[in-house]
């Protein structure tokens, strides 16, 4: 019977902490093939030398095609997924998931179907909500899911939709982790599942890069009256269980909380818009309203005045909406950058 012995470890903000932390405590005689997504910045990363000095296992980007190397920790590259299929890794510059790449549901969800019963999907702190269908995809090709407590996390929104939406073995905090790995990494991983044809199907849209194959996509789900906000293609629908998530053509993905978050930030970005252009109208009013006195005309002032007025009131509605409770930005798409 084979070993529980694939870690992958998805991270966002606050990520760079934690898995310093974590690899600090694992056991020197505990291996595992790991790999890890953490959302960082898309030019140079030194991620994998952070990881490394913190001893447990030496850490390194691979590059595409390269094998799978046990005992080592496989760390995405900037600006690049990291998927794993028939013993190598892939590194694959394609569409973004939940507005990141690299991201974590594509390195999952090639874990998942790579690996079996083999795998241990982990989410640590971070915002938003992705992680959360790669974890669902651990889960049912027969691994197990686990989560950093939401109460420890720094971030606590990607476990808190994780747990929202996956059965997980395991919730716990980082300072308990070590101990848990320790014991799941060295359990028998217990009978194969076969693996799903969607998650199969799903796998395969980001192993072609910017060459995504529509017809994957129209496979895994039904058309949405929704449109993709990085390209303005139309959105499927996937029913993932209790998760209902989105993927357009060309293989850009979102989940719930990710789509809200860039609608959320769609319509403030429009507010501010509009308040710069009714503050425009105001001076201009203003400013027509001056010439008409200057020049005799006062009913042609009067009415330049009262849409001064109106234009002014809708400025300080526009600044009462932006100013109000939730217009702040909430750091939704956080990345460690430079790491």
């Amino acid at each position: 019977m084979d070993k529980r012995d694939i870690l992958a470890i998805g991270a966002s903000a606050g990520g760079i902490t934690a898995l310093q932390r974590l690899f600090a405590a694992m056991p020197r005689d505990v291996t595992a093939t790991v790999f890890v997504v953490q959302h960082i910045g898309a030019t140079h990363s030194v991620l994998p030398t952070v990881l490394s000095r913190a001893g447990w296992l030496p850490a390194f980007h691979p590059d595409d095609g390269e094998p799978v190397r046990p005992g080592w920790i496989h760390v995405a590259p900037p600006d690049h997924h990291l998927l794993v299929k028939d013993g190598c890794a892939l590194v694959r510059r394609g569409a973004r998931e939940n507005r990141c790449r690299p991201a974590i549901d594509p390195l999952f969800r090639s874990v998942a179907v790579a690996y079996g019963v083999r795998a241990v999907g982990l989410i640590l702190t971070g915002t938003l909500d992705d992680g959360t269908a790669g974890l669902r995809a651990v889960k049912r090709c027969g691994g197990l899911a686990m989560v950093q407590d939401p109460e420890d996390a720094e971030w606590p929104d990607m476990p808190c939709n994780a747990m929202r939406h996956v059965s997980v073995d395991a919730c716990a905090p980082l300072s308990d982790l070590p101990a848990l790995l320790t014991r799941l990494l060295t359990e028998p991983s217990g009978p194969a599942v076969p693996v799903p044809a969607d998650i199969a199907m799903e796998a395969r849209i980001p192993e072609n890069g910017f060459d995504a194959v529509p017809e994957l996509t129209a496979s895994v789900g039904k058309p949405s009256t929704l449109s993709c906000p990085d390209c303005g293609g139309n959105l499927v629908e996937i029913e993932d269980g209790p998760l209902l998530r989105f993927r357009c053509k060309v293989g850009h993905a979102y989940g719930p909380a990710t789509l809200a978050e860039f609608h959320r930030e769609s319509i403030e970005q429009a507010i501010w818009v509009a308040l710069r252009t009714h503050e425009d109208r105001a001076i201009m009013f203003r400013r027509l309203a001056d010439r008409a006195r200057a020049h005799g005309h006062p009913t042609v002032e009067a009415n330049w005045t009262r849409s001064a007025q109106e234009a002014e009131r809708t400025v300080a509605m526009l600044k009462d909406v932006l100013s109000g409770p939730g217009q702040e930005l909430a750091g939704g798409m956080a990345t460690e950058e430079g790491i």
